[in-house]
């Protein structure tokens, strides 16, 4: 796949396109995706995915608290990639982008200087200024300026519209299972291993301590979860916390950290993926250490019996 940031210099062969921020790149996405990639065989054209960075909603609506992304731009590409896209078109999303209405939008980006001829659209996309930009407005368009349009239909998992929003809901609540059934992928995150204050070692739990790539992107709700940790080109099994550690800390800072099972590499300053399996139980306060330790024996069971599904 070939990535473009902007539009100068495209060299596309009757590109035939499909326009989102596509975060997370769910079940829904990848219905419009082949419905792409089928116009594009039958127009003997290239798919090209138009996306934005940073996410729209940190533009037009900046006051509000970041509206956190399920995927970063890496991990985006990584997908789209392996999606079967052709193309990937980064636009940097500003003010005055969304500025534009959908007949300018059309006319001088899409048609003027990426010069599509095939146009793929969700069940619900608008786009230009105040999302005027309606299948049935771009459809004259279509005819004006001569590319093919088609809408795509709903995706759609037990009479349910899959979104991205529907997975953030999902992913803040820690319901891990819906999260990766909309995806059709598991849920992961990569971050570097940095220092923590080793309370974990002491216990029994020694844990990586991570800090995400990318501060932007959505963690799950406060709790124990089954993982599986890439490690360079190793898959290890293990047990993640993530929260502000009520028992140990005062300070009310999120930690992310990660117990590998029969693991005994240095791996400070490395970066690491973590995948999310299950959740074991939500984010408690105990008396002390030793309860804790308890605990974490139980919660160690709980994630050995999820990664035997896994497994």
């Amino acid at each position: 796949m070939q990535i473009h940031y902007g539009t100068a210099d495209l060299h596309i062969a009757n590109p035939v396109a499909t326009i989102g921020s596509f975060d997370g790149v769910h079940k829904g996405h990848v219905q419009v995706i082949e419905c792409l990639k089928k116009v594009a065989r039958n127009l003997q054209g290239e798919t090209v995915i138009i996306s934005f960075e940073p996410h729209p909603r940190e533009v037009l609506h900046p006051q509000e608290k970041r509206p956190g992304i399920l995927t970063t731009l890496e991990e985006k590409r990584a997908i789209l990639d392996r999606q079967g896209i052709e193309h990937l078109i980064i636009l940097p999303f500003t003010r005055s982008l969304a500025e534009l209405d959908y007949q300018e939008f059309v006319r001088d980006l899409l048609v003027g200087q990426i010069g599509i001829k095939g146009l793929v659209v969700g069940y619900d996309h608008r786009f230009g200024k105040n999302r005027e930009g309606t299948f049935e407005k771009l459809k004259e368009l279509s005819a004006k300026y001569h590319f093919y349009i088609e809408q795509e239909e709903a995706y759609e998992e037990n009479q349910i519209n899959i979104s991205s929003t529907k997975i953030r809901n999902a992913l803040q609540v820690g319901d891990i299972d819906r999260v990766n059934a909309y995806l059709g992928y598991v849920y992961s995150f990569a971050g570097e291993v940095v220092a923590g204050d080793k309370i974990g070692r002491s216990i029994g739990f020694p844990t990586a301590n991570l800090q995400l790539k990318d501060d932007r992107k959505l963690l799950p709700a406060p709790g124990v979860y089954a993982v599986k940790v890439l490690v360079g080109q190793e898959t290890f099994s293990g047990m993640l916390n993530i929260g502000v550690r009520p028992t140990v800390s005062r300070s009310g800072i999120v930690r992310i950290e990660v117990n590998l099972f029969d693991f005994g590499q240095d791996i400070y300053g490395k970066e690491i993926r973590v995948s999310l399996l299950a959740r074991i139980r939500g984010e408690r306060k105990f008396e002390n250490t030793d309860e804790l330790q308890q605990q974490l024996l139980r919660d160690r069971e709980e994630v050995q019996k999820h990664l035997k599904i896994w497994s």
